[in-house]
């Protein structure tokens, strides 16, 4: 399982899979799995924190890419994987919220990473306040790329958007966010 992001190096090549798995090709589903189930897994497990939860999105993630793989226009293949996972998540997350409904005990939470208290710091401290002061489409935009890591590419296939929309929506959230916490605040994002 590799725990890289897709470099699009060889785009054709996961094109080529789709297809092989769109005629029913199960080697080629492997293959595809083998080539981007780790990255989806450490996106899926930075959304979620139940490991049991991650498993089942990103199997169902992959039922989802048999049944569907003919429906993918082609090109790279890392955006619309996790266009799937990250709407499996979504429903994963609302059938447990509805059985949650019911009283239970709850196992304390883990303690969190170093990489939980800075996303925690992004969400609810000075930058989490000033990305609640732009507008949504700013905020998904960079909320895609500095905190996924996801590239223009991605980004652009995640929010169905073209790549230069992504860019320049980056460029306007960052110049409101410089204005809105000063030049010193940002840091990384400048």
């Amino acid at each position: 399982m590799r725990l890289l992001r897709p470099t699009g190096e060889d785009p054709d090549d996961d094109a080529a899979l789709l297809r092989a798995v769109a005629r029913g090709d199960a080697q080629a589903l492997a293959t595809l799995y083998d080539r981007h189930s780790g990255w989806l897994h450490a996106r899926l497990t930075r959304r979620c924190g139940d490991p049991e939860t991650v498993r089942e999105v990103l199997q169902d993630t992959f039922v989802t890419v048999w049944r569907s793989a003919g429906t993918h226009r082609g090109g790279e293949a890392g955006g619309w994987l996790w266009v799937i996972a990250a709407r499996r998540l979504v429903d994963a997350l609302r059938a447990a919220e509805r059985t949650d409904r019911m009283p239970a005990v709850a196992p304390a939470p883990p303690a969190p990473s170093a990489e939980d208290r800075v996303l925690a710091g992004l969400e609810y401290g000075d930058v989490g306040a000033a990305l609640d002061r732009i507008s949504p489409e700013l905020r998904e935009v960079l909320r895609a790329t500095v905190v996924d890591g996801l590239t223009t590419r991605e980004t652009a296939r995640l929010l169905g958007i073209p790549e230069g929309t992504v860019k320049s929506r980056a460029l306007r959230a960052r110049r409101e966010l410089r204005a809105a916490l000063g030049p010193a605040a940002l840091g990384g994002l400048a």
